[in-house]
């Protein structure tokens, strides 16, 4: 019988992880705050300019369709190695021409990060799978965190280093290398057997009230995220405060989630349904959404701050979702494509949408309504897929 891995080689594959992690948020969280840049140099509407955000999400979501089979037939390590080459083709890509240009390696951009996203949850299925939760959490957090590095830098790399918005964006493509460089070892054949491994069909998830149930609450989480990514700056400096200090305050927001990216899925796991957790995000919610309501600065930061608890909180939610509703690590696979794919279909709607509402109606309290909308949303999903159900 084949051996295990080693704890030595579960240590590199952690470490290969946490870098792959690093590189999938920074090209989408960066671009908010250039925003303002990117539509003056290249003469944008509102609506082209949310539409760079809601690209890559058109293309986690057509692509999500196909990762489980891509990483079926190239083995899940070698497809994320895929993945993180394609992204750094597109943010290579994006920065070399005008706005078509831009549009064709944001979309690239987005099929390399989620061919990462969906094949990451069942490679540490199969791999790690008594530390599941403690593993969803170090790579969503680490996710987390060079998101709000991202969006607290990418205004002073373009300013204050003199580098422009194409320069800021380019900067990340280091961070690519370095996780590629990293990752390779990881293609190797894997002789190991989990005791999770898949020994009977997969289920039919797009026949699975619960695999919905799942994969709207992914979305929701998604839109709320993406949406306040990209429009949340622009909401700030309405109020008032410069460009680079609005990409401060959504560094906070992302920042401060990160506790609950790093928390929620340790102790999500110790149970056998997380309906009741879910319950108390939804609260915190419209509790943090709310405060966006009061004219004094002070009171939205703190309510922007609970909301991104919530929202790092969600995040690892949704992925522990995945893993804990699935019976066996191919429905695992065949479950997060489905859920990454109808739910960015879902999220990918929130830029667009409120870029085109803030053409035609400018008041900028209609971002904060949305956001209460969909947090009503986020908790009725949630509880449903938080019961102790399986597929």
């Amino acid at each position: 019988m084949d051996k295990l891995p080693s704890s030595e080689k579960n240590g590199f594959l952690l470490l290969g992880i946490l870098l792959v992690s690093f590189t999938l948020r920074p090209s989408i969280t960066a671009v908010g705050p250039l925003i303002p840049f990117i539509r003056e140099d290249l003469g944008l509407s509102n609506a082209w300019a949310g539409f760079l955000t809601t690209l890559p999400l058109i293309s986690f979501a057509t692509f999500s369709l196909f990762s489980a089979a891509i990483g079926k037939r190239l083995g899940h390590a070698r497809a994320i190695l895929l993945g993180m080459v394609v992204l750094t083709m597109g943010s290579v890509l994006r920065v070399l021409g005008g706005s078509w240009i831009l549009f064709l390696g944001t979309s690239l951009t987005g099929i390399g990060i989620v061919l990462c996203n969906v094949l990451l949850i069942p490679l540490v299925k199969v791999r790690m799978p008594a530390k599941v939760g403690k593993v969803t959490g170090i790579y969503a957090t680490a996710m987390s965190l060079m998101a709000a590095i991202a969006s607290a830098i990418s205004v002073p790399l373009a300013v204050s280093f003199g580098w422009g918005w194409r320069g800021s964006l380019l900067f990340w493509v280091l961070f690519l290398g370095i996780a590629i460089v990293f990752w390779i070892p990881q293609i190797k054949p894997q002789k190991a057997v989990s005791k999770n491994a898949d020994i009977g069909r997969v289920a039919n998830v797009w026949r699975s009230p619960l695999a919905w149930q799942v994969s709207l609450f992914m979305g929701v989480q998604s839109f709320l995220f993406f949406t306040l990514i990209t429009w949340l700056p622009d909401f700030f400096i309405v109020r008032g405060v410069s460009a680079t200090q609005a990409g401060l305050i959504i560094a906070l927001m992302q920042l401060v989630g990160l506790i609950g990216t790093f928390v929620s899925p340790m102790i999500a796991v110790r149970f056998s349904a997380q309906s009741n957790m879910i319950l108390v995000l939804g609260s915190c919610y419209l509790i943090g959404f709310g405060l966006l309501l009061s004219p004094v600065l002070l009171v939205n930061v703190i309510g922007i701050s609970l909301a991104g608890l919530c929202m790092g909180a969600s995040l690892s939610m949704a992925y522990t979702l995945i893993t804990l509703r699935a019976a066996n690590d191919q429905t695992t696979a065949a479950l997060s494509g489905m859920a990454q794919s109808t739910g960015y279909y879902l999220a990918a709607c929130g830029p667009l949408l409120f870029g085109v509402a803030i053409d035609i109606w400018p008041n900028w309290n209609i971002l904060v309504h949305l956001m209460l909308i969909c947090s009503v949303c986020f908790t009725g999903f949630g509880y449903f897929a938080g019961k102790n159900r399986t597929i």
